[in-house]
């Protein structure tokens, strides 16, 4: 979850770039922040470093200290609070060896007490400071041992001997003052190396990379790097071998990563949206052709994802059913890996992600790989871990994603679902003007008065408490993020329900003046969701009708056009635009919600 980077080479300017790639990375992780720095001609041997809690914000380079080589971190807490001194990087007890760390070192109390007993001082309560400190103790030890061997070995060594004892998922980055060089090593969380020249660099996502280089070297788990200015090595962890570097070239470009005219990433990556599903309409990647094709061979399929992409695939399962009457299994990841005994070498798994790292995600399907089945993915990071994991990965080509709260990424999956359900029933073509006559509607939707008319009912729903949803079918799942859409950007509790459920229960939390937003698509399920709001009416509810067509029934009405399935994705788009103006009404920041991190990599 959180976001790393470093820099190493003789630019003066190191602080300064690794200072802007943390403001790229920001939406990993911003409860805390801080960068490391050495001076290779300073005659204080020492690391300095300098860190805070809450954002960046407006950090000048002239607040950091001075030095060339330099890494830092943006914290989402998950092991001691939020606190400067919790964190990162950490340092050993000379200051010449500083860390920084995303992931849960399991076993961290019992390391921690053996080094407790070696008379090791700790300062946080972190599990990442008892890495520091192992590395140190370790290293110390193999320089008295080998004091002829060369000191960059020594620190891989070092490194590598601490990292195996480290239970759980987890990426670090150590930097060594006295050979001014990083070690890097991964089990789970992300790592990429930049290469340039004379200097290079590490992060946690590729983009962050993009105003330096567009040569990267995505780090396997497993694996464990030495980097410095002229070079890197790679080993693998356990049998310690050096391995061929095959670097990669990005195709992202600079612009893609920034917000332009736009008070927010949120608001631009809803807005673009169009280009999104017409580029999917008419350039959609050349491997979901053997996608389909794995379908039509498979002995059971499943869809799998977590939150905004947990709902995609629910609604794959009624988009598969109603166009090309297939049944596809859906689960949550996190409860997947509880479901893969019948899992044989003639099933297919279908794993959905924005960010391609998902720990829950990726572990299901591991375990799906131990279990010989094939693995296809729907993922908008090329070289992420599950990209690399799949047989079959589709690039979603949906553009960077840096609102924590998923919109365009969501919407492509939706789009590439469709078009898949339509190759399945023997009629591309037809899925194809399906996406063209979505994007027409969804031009409507996000056009000015349209939105205009959005902002004016956020604001009237922004001192409430509640707002409920409902939707059938396909709208059932649309219900589900269009509530998580509300929760994650303005805090306002939100539920989405199936229309049939209310008179089981959840009717009972209707109150006096409660909004509800009923889904009310140009389908057989119009009349009966139309019931279900007449209930919630009859009991004082308010209700805000998103359908193609007004009813004397609306206390407020929220067009979107008929597009036949499609119908889905600009329908959620208003829920999208919805979830926006109340986090900006209510004075929340959407592209940085409180507690939330972009790419879950912890359990």
């Amino acid at each position: 979850m959180c976001g790393i980077f470093g820099y190493i080479g003789n630019k003066k300017e190191g602080p300064a770039i690794v200072l802007s790639g943390l403001k790229s990375l920001e939406y990993r992780g911003y409860d805390s922040w801080g960068i490391a720095v050495w001076q290779k001609s300073s005659s204080d041997t020492g690391i300095k470093v300098k860190k805070n809690i809450g954002k960046i914000g407006d950090v000048s380079v002239s607040d950091l200290p001075i030095g060339s080589t330099s890494l830092g971190h943006t914290r989402w807490a998950t092991h001691g609070g939020v606190t400067v001194v919790n964190a990162h990087p950490h340092l050993d007890e000379s200051k010449r060896l500083a860390l920084i760390h995303n992931g849960i070192i399991e076993n961290y109390d019992i390391i921690r007490k053996e080094l407790i007993q070696k008379k090791h001082i700790f300062k946080s309560e972190t599990d990442t400071e008892v890495a520091v400190h192992l590395i140190e103790d370790i290293y110390a030890k193999l320089q008295a041992q080998f004091p002829n061997e060369e000191r960059k070995l020594l620190f891989v060594k070092a490194v590598r001997a601490a990292f195996i004892r480290f239970e759980g998922m987890n990426a670090m980055i150590v930097l060594d003052a006295e050979t001014n060089s990083f070690v890097a090593a991964k089990n789970g969380s992300p790592l990429v190396i930049g290469k340039g020249k004379g200097e290079n660099y590490l992060a946690s996502d590729a983009q962050a990379l993009l105003p330096y280089t567009n040569e990267v070297y995505y780090l396997e788990d497993e694996e464990i790097a030495l980097v410095y200015d002229a070079e890197v090595k790679v080993f693998d962890i356990k049998a310690f071998k050096q391995k061929k570097v095959k670097w990669s070239r990005i195709s992202l470009t600079q612009s893609m990563t920034e917000k332009g005219h736009f008070p927010h990433f949120m608001l631009k990556e809803i807005t673009d949206q169009t280009d999104v599903i017409s580029n999917i309409a008419y350039h959609p990647d050349n491997k979901l052709e053997t996608l389909v094709d794995l379908i039509k061979k498979s002995y059971g399929s499943y869809l799998i994802g977590c939150g905004s992409a947990a709902y995609a695939c629910l609604a794959g399962t009624y988009i598969f059913s109603k166009i090309a009457k297939r049944h596809i299994n859906f689960s949550v990841a996190s409860e997947f890996s509880y479901l893969t005994d019948f899992l044989t070498n003639k099933s297919l798994i279908i794993a959905l992600s924005q960010s391609g790292e998902t720990i829950d995600v990726i572990d299901a399907v591991k375990m799906s790989i131990h279990k010989k089945a094939k693995i296809s993915s729907l993922v908008n990071v090329v070289g992420s871990s599950l990209y690399r994991l799949s047989d079959n990965p589709i690039y979603l080509s949906a553009g960077v994603e840096k609102a924590v709260v998923s919109t365009k990424a969501f919407t492509a999956k939706l789009a590439y679902l469709i078009l898949m359900a339509y190759m399945l029933k023997g009629n591309k073509n037809e899925g194809v003007s399906v996406l063209k006559k979505t994007c027409v509607v969804l031009k409507s939707v996000l056009d000015k008065e349209n939105q205009n008319k959005i902002k004016r009912l956020a604001d009237k729903l922004k001192n409430k408490e509640h707002v409920y949803i409902i939707g059938r079918g396909v709208f059932y799942p649309i219900a589900l993020e269009a509530a998580l859409k509300i929760k994650e950007a303005s805090y306002i509790h939100a539920e989405g329900f199936a229309a049939g459920e209310l008179k089981h229960g959840v009717i009972a939390l209707v109150e006096k003046d409660t909004p509800c937003i009923v889904f009310l698509p140009n389908d057989e399920t119009y009349n009966a969701t139309l019931a279900g709001a007449m209930e919630v009416k009859a009991r004082g509810g308010k209700i805000i009708g998103i359908s193609d067509k007004n009813h004397d029934i609306f206390d407020e009405y929220l067009p979107c056009g008929d597009s036949g399935i499609g119908t889905i994705i600009p329908a959620v788009t208003i829920a999208q635009l919805l979830g926006y103006y109340l986090s900006v009404l209510r004075g929340s920041d959407p592209d940085k919600p409180r507690n939330l991190a972009k790419s879950v990599t912890v359990r």
